[in-house]
């Protein structure tokens, strides 16, 4: 039941995104085509949950081992990039239409405050592999869903017409406070 609970809030509730303002670069970055926000919301996901088992490892048996806390944000960071070079690396051999259509935003998961906010948040609030793994994958498909749905609703608005001062980036601040204002909604389904 307590995973259950996490998947439900990592996705709803306490969307990284939405709710915690982690990861709004590539959020607000990579969110003008479904296709795009697609492919980032798989790469994140892949990046995020490799990475907080790797962390998680780290943390344990070496940093806590050797009681070199205090290394804890640099190690996840070289980690974070490592993992995020691997990932670039197979994306333009699997799939140079995505590698291409990620374009800059690939590499700026590298410095995706989400991913490196997740393994963090998870060495901090004390849990095992197994529930740190579950509430890595919850908040990545709650990150892909609010990616997702930011894009769709991106699409939309390029069909409607906007007032001139408000295209482009206001519009889109505008639709993205409007968006977790619904995720708000959710608020009183899970307390975590």
């Amino acid at each position: 039941m307590e995973y259950i609970l996490i998947f439900i809030s990592a996705i709803f509730v306490n969307n990284i995104v939405l709710s915690q303002f982690l990861g709004i670069c590539p959020f607000l970055g990579v969110s003008k085509k479904v296709d795009t926000a697609l492919g980032m919301s798989a790469a994140v996901a892949f990046v995020l949950t490799i990475a907080t088992i790797v962390t998680f490892l780290i943390q344990k048996f070496v940093l806590d081992a050797f009681d070199l806390g205090y290394l804890q944000t640099i190690t996840f960071i070289l980690v974070i990039a490592a993992l995020v070079q691997m990932v670039e690396i197979v994306l333009k051999k699997v799939s140079p239409a995505l590698y291409q259509a990620l374009g800059v935003f690939l590499p700026l998961i590298t410095t995706n405050c989400c991913i490196l906010g997740v393994a963090i948040l998870v060495i901090q609030k004390d849990y095992d592999l197994l529930t740190g793994v579950v509430y890595a994958i919850s908040t990545a498909l709650g990150f892909g869903l609010a990616l997702t749905l930011f894009a769709g609703l991106r699409e939309q608005m390029s069909l409607v017409k906007v007032p001139k001062g408000m295209q482009g980036t206001p519009i889109a601040l505008i639709t993205a406070g409007l968006l977790a204002m619904a995720f708000m909604g959710f608020s009183g389904v899970v307390k975590i």
